[in-house]
């Protein structure tokens, strides 16, 4: 979105790509067949970020708001009524402005410390910066959440949905605090990092490892490399990312390659256990990481403290400056 919003706050970041992320999906791969669930969780998700973007956008109301339009422009799409966009030199996006966001929950470092309102965590996985941000967003989560669902359900899936989206909050609060940040894709990188993890501890199961893992980093590598323009919230990529990373080892074990057939065929106790030796390390590890990074995530931020501080770079994975912008706007 532009720099500049209603209040004169350094401008929104909207978490998401400019268009959807290749989709690749190593289902195919398996050597096995497996059951398929119906996927319902996804579609619903969908909706509901849609419903959310109607209801923002009713409450924005720009033709009320902008009456007079000398400062930054007229509405776009008047004949949307209350649903029309606001100025183009605003938000380039056609949505809203920063303040509406801001009021219906967008992440803000100052309201999240200071106003004791952690809830804007979770509720700015739901909000999203226009109409372009939205369908890159939604068209992402329909090409990757829906195949994850078919084939481990809605509770696990669902899950590192929430808690991806919650840990790409955190890190973009602890690393962007002099803008709002709103999107889903923290959420949606903490799906591919779960394809990510997933892929590794069921290594035995699958053929063509090398490219099914060569592939996959591509599109990671490509969707990340995204995040270094500016107005785009990178960290929330990354946060999203390492939480479904980890979460993976935990929720998307797959049986060991012939289990199930050795299983009917072996009545006796000398059947082989489930899951080999390195899936069980995985996930212990995976754990462990995974309580302490919310752990000290959560501690630094209600501390107050700005994660740029402790790492003079790291601001370089958000954006990179160049001839064309300024990241300190």
């Amino acid at each position: 979105m532009a720099n500049e919003d209603l209040e004169g706050r350094g401008g929104t970041k909207s978490r998401g790509n400019t268009y959807p992320p290749t989709y690749y999906s190593p289902s195919y791969f398996i050597e096995s067949t497996e059951a398929m669930w119906t996927s319902w969780l996804v579609p619903m998700i969908v909706v509901a970020n849609v419903g959310m973007f109607i209801v923002i956008m009713y409450f924005n109301n720009c033709p009320k708001n902008n009456s007079l339009g000398f400062a930054s422009g007229t509405c776009v799409a008047k004949f949307l009524g209350r649903l029309s966009f606001e100025p183009l030199r605003e938000n380039p996006l056609f949505g809203p402005s920063s303040s509406t966001l801001e009021k219906l929950g967008a992440l803000e470092w100052s309201k999240v410390v200071y106003g004791h309102e952690g809830w804007r965590l979770i509720t700015c996985i739901w909000l999203h910066a226009g109409v372009i941000h939205l369908l890159a967003n939604m068209l992402s989560l329909v090409f990757i959440g829906i195949r994850l669902e078919q084939q481990f359900g809605f509770v696990r899936v669902g899950a590192i949905y929430l808690l991806s989206g919650f840990g790409g909050s955190i890190l973009s609060a602890l690393f962007i605090q002099r803008s709002i940040s709103v999107g889903a894709s923290g959420a949606l990188f903490g799906l591919l990092g779960a394809m990510l993890s997933e892929l590794l501890t069921n290594w035995t199961i699958y053929t063509n490892k090398a490219a099914a893992l060569f592939t996959l980093l591509i599109i990671i590598v490509i969707n990340l490399a995204v995040g270094i323009l500016p107005h785009v919230d990178n960290f929330a990529h990354l946060g999203g990312f390492l939480t479904g990373f980890l979460l993976g080892f935990l929720l998307l074990l797959r049986p060991q390659f012939g289990w199930p057939e050795r299983q009917h065929l072996q009545a006796d106790a000398r059947v082989k256990s489930k899951h080999t030796i390195y899936q069980y390390v995985f996930l212990v590890v995976a754990l462990v990481l995974l309580i302490a990074g919310f752990t000290v995530g959560l501690v630094m931020l209600f501390r107050g403290e700005n994660g740029n501080n402790r790492c003079s770079w790291c601001h370089y994975l958000s954006c990179v400056p160049t001839s064309r912008w300024n990241c300190n706007n």
